[in-house]
């Protein structure tokens, strides 16, 4: 089931919305929202915790615990279930649109009795929301620009949920007496960004009993279709997930069959056509005697083709085909290469975990190196200072080679302002070991400024890594516009990475843009950005980007060791 942690945050930020959206006192909106996070990004599983236990995790007082022990306890939490009474629920989808803040959204429904998106998208169509206080014409462009964000979305969900999921479902199936395999497949095998629903493979020898038990999966929500080999559900959550149990010895040919996308999979087929052979779901057959001559393991399939194993992540018809027959697959990067992470934070700014909790939980990860990245003082909302940067870098230095013999550098997240300028002089700059800087603001400039904005970043000799480069936020917020291969070209003359952020939100630099960019020459750095310890694991979804851009390891610079990557880092500094 879903993690207690998971389940309590949204609970928490749920009660932190509709405060907001009843009018309720901003205060204690920040005080839920914060220990929303605090909960969601606990590194100890919360739900056999006492109260006792519920008040040490940071920003949950006495109130805030009663309720999570209520909630363990219970299922409910009775205060929440009163305020969902108060207001329809599809006010509070109102918030999820961008630009659409809690009173906005309470205008709206009281003067206009607007309580779902589609009622206010016919609304500022009709002209409704004319002569409305707070509502002019460049409120309702930008309200209708994030509703059609939200339409583009869909019913997909960014690749961290569909992964969770899938991994919540596959490891109860495996659990069902005579499954013998059970997997995930389709565009969650790829690593896209987003994902529309969810493929699991699975061969048993009572698959009968393996479909009845998918139906009862306490994620079920509904059953879409119930059949011997093929069952389909929607989750509690509103995903589609289809199960698939296919014959011992078709493996190989419907985990090839059922991952792909449609267009490597017609490749395959037309190579397999020339070869006078038919390849399916079942096996790869002789046309002319129908004897099956592959059908196992991938790899067999493949071959048989006259292909090498092409890994998940490049089964797009993006060249993949074309290159195996060359032989020029690239072996693209995977996670065990990596032996670091240059972008984490701390509760020293946003993060909810100490320095010494995100060091601990590195080195258990096997890392060589681990990088803290603060914010800067120009995002002031993070309270860093000059003396805070200086007295966490004494820190740093003390603890460094304390957790496993892991070294540990001082670095900051720097912010770019609208100039393409970013915090602190040159001089206080050289005294970190690593900064990367970022855009969090004026996401909205011209295609022009953008650019020139990044290109001075990258200009910046103290500058080693631009961070998020793009600025989306998955379904939320579009990437900024910016001519992409003259930031490439700097990059690659200034010696500046760009970075894969791991977050599933973000995925950011873009797979496509990280293989436009690796064609010039480019590095790249693959970073958690986490502001938590579970957070670190996020690095996967990073990887599997990388692998869409084909990378291999050596264009990565945490795949270095040690004194490369700290060559690469003073390479260019005064």
């Amino acid at each position: 089931m879903e993690r207690s942690n998971d389940q309590v945050a949204d609970l928490l930020q749920e009660y932190a919305d509709l405060i907001a959206i009843t009018g309720g006192d901003a205060f204690r909106v920040r005080v839920y929202e914060k220990a929303a996070r605090s909960v969601g990004g606990y590194a100890r599983d919360i739900s056999n915790m006492d109260a006792g236990e519920l008040r040490r995790i940071p920003n949950v007082g006495t109130s805030i615990a009663a309720k999570i022990d209520e909630f363990l306890h219970t299922g409910a939490i009775h205060q929440l279930e009163e305020l969902r009474t108060k207001i329809p629920a599809g006010v509070r989808m109102l918030t999820l649109i961008p630009s659409l803040g809690p009173k906005k959204a309470v205008t709206l429904y009281h003067e206009l009795g607007i309580d779902s998106i589609e009622s206010l998208e016919a609304a500022i169509r009709a002209g409704l929301l004319h002569g409305l206080h707070g509502f002019g014409p460049k409120t309702e462009e930008n309200l209708l620009h994030g509703i059609e964000l939200m339409h583009k979305a869909g019913e997909r969900v960014d690749l961290g949920i569909g992964m969770s999921a899938a991994e919540e479902i596959i490891a109860s199936l495996r659990q069902v007496p005579g499954c013998e395999r059970c997997v995930y497949a389709g565009s969650l095998r790829r690593m896209k960004d987003t994902i529309g629903d969810i493929d699991v493979l699975a061969t048993s020898c009572e698959p009968a009993a393996l479909m009845e038990a998918f139906t009862r999966l306490p994620t079920t929500g509904e059953v879409i279709a119930h059949g011997d080999t093929k069952t389909s559900v929607r989750t509690v959550t509103g995903l589609q997930v289809d199960l698939r149990v296919v014959p011992a010895d078709s493996w190989g040919a419907a985990l090839q069959y059922f991952t792909g996308s449609r267009a490597h999979n017609i490749r395959t087929r037309e190579i397999a056509v020339h070869k006078k052979l038919k390849l399916s779901e079942y096996g790869l057959f002789d046309v002319t005697t129908g004897e099956k001559i592959a059908s196992t393991g991938e790899a067999e399939v493949y071959g048989m083709l006259g292909l090498p194993w092409i890994p998940p992540t490049l089964r797009e018809d993006s060249g993949e085909i074309e290159a195996a027959l060359r032989g020029e697959l690239p072996p693209i990067v995977t996670e065990t290469d990596l032996r670091g992470d240059l972008h984490t934070h701390t509760n020293l700014t946003d993060g909810l975990a100490s320095l010494e909790e995100m060091a601990a939980a590195a080195a258990e990860r096997g890392y060589s190196y681990l990088a803290i990245t603060d914010h800067a003082p120009a995002l002031y909302m993070q309270r860093m200072t000059d003396e805070k940067a200086l007295a966490q870098r004494e820190q740093v230095r003390g603890l460094d080679g304390a957790f496993g013999g892991m070294r540990l550098l001082h670095g900051t997240e720097l912010n770019i302002d609208p100039e393409g300028k970013v915090d602190w002089p040159p001089e206080f700059l050289a005294g970190f070991d690593l900064c990367v800087a970022s855009l969090h603001s004026y996401f909205t400039q011209s295609r022009e400024e953008t650019t020139r904005r990044l290109l001075r970043a990258c200009e910046n000799s103290h500058v080693k890594i631009i961070g998020h480069p793009t600025a989306r936020v998955i379904g939320r917020r579009e990437p900024v516009d910016a001519d992409w291969d003259a930031v490439f070209t700097a990059c690659a003359r200034t010696g500046t990475a760009l970075e894969i952020n791991a977050f599933p939100e973000r995925l950011d630099l873009p797979a496509d843009l990280v293989r436009r960019a690796s064609g010039k020459g480019v590095l790249f750095s693959v970073d958690s950005d986490a502001h938590a310890v579970p957070h670190l694991a996020n690095m996967r979804y990073g990887v599997g980007t990388a692998q869409r851009g084909w990378l291999t390891a050596d264009q990565v610079i945490n795949t270095w060791p040690l004194d490369r990557l700290l060559s690469f880092l003073r390479a260019g500094r005064p």
